[in-house]
């Protein structure tokens, strides 16, 4: 019982830390947006994830990047990243500019995606490196050999480019533009399964009480009495 039940109050912890996240999450969201100077100062994005930004830049289109076997809306395609430099500065952002659909004939094609000339204004948020899928060693190009790959190392593909990249990155919001989508997947705070599980060992820490109740004292007693 004294196990069942404490992990019943593990699973409720574990519920409180997530809406604490959430909670921290929703606030950031809440606050004012960065502009160029802001973001450029950023040395550790742990503090600023989810922040929104408002920024203004030149798009490096030579440098994007196409994250393969991303989904959106539950197709596979490409998640498109192109480094954005802001103005007034020599700092270069790495932006998740949205997804687009493969051409699953020509798997090397790349899908045409509009990438503007001149001085641009991106609204986002910002966001860690995209998250690291599964890829078979040797699987990764080698420097500079295709813009289509599995991963995104921000580090490498920094001293890759030689672009002066922040260790972080912004994800673009709004509405779909450029041949992108960008309805981007928000992160649930998955409190639910906990309170479950908090429920099933709770539920089977009282029924190894009745048990015991029942076999150590009820039982007993009715034995004795009908012998």
């Amino acid at each position: 019982m004294a196990v069942t039940s404490s992990l019943g109050l593990w699973q409720l912890s574990r519920a409180a830390q997530k809406q604490a996240l959430q909670a921290a999450t929703d606030a950031s969201k809440a606050l004012a947006a960065l502009d160029n100077a802001q973001v450029a100062a950023i040395d550790d994005a742990a503090g600023h994830l989810h922040r929104p930004a408002r920024l203004q830049g030149r798009w490096l289109a030579q440098y994007s990047v196409y994250l393969d076997n991303r989904q959106m809306n539950g197709k596979p395609g490409f998640y498109v990243l192109t480094p954005l430099v802001l103005d007034g500065s020599d700092t270069v952002v790495m932006v998740q500019r949205g997804w687009v659909q493969r051409n699953f004939v020509e798997r090397e094609r790349l899908p045409p995606v509009e990438t503007p000339a001149g001085v641009v204004q991106v609204s986002g948020r910002i966001a860690s490196a995209p998250p690291r899928l599964y890829e078979f060693t040797g699987a990764a190009p080698a420097a500079g050999s295709s813009a289509i790959r599995q991963n995104l190392d921000l580090a490498a593909y920094s001293a890759e480019t030689r672009l002066a990249l922040r260790p972080f990155t912004v994800v673009q919001t709004g509405e779909a533009s450029q041949g992108l989508l960008r309805d981007w997947p928000e992160p649930a705070a998955g409190t639910g399964k906990h309170y479950g599980y908090a429920f099933q060992w709770f539920g089977l820490s009282g029924l190894l009480g009745v048990l015991y109740v029942w076999f150590q004292f009820i039982a007993p007693r009715r034995k004795a009495r009908s012998a």
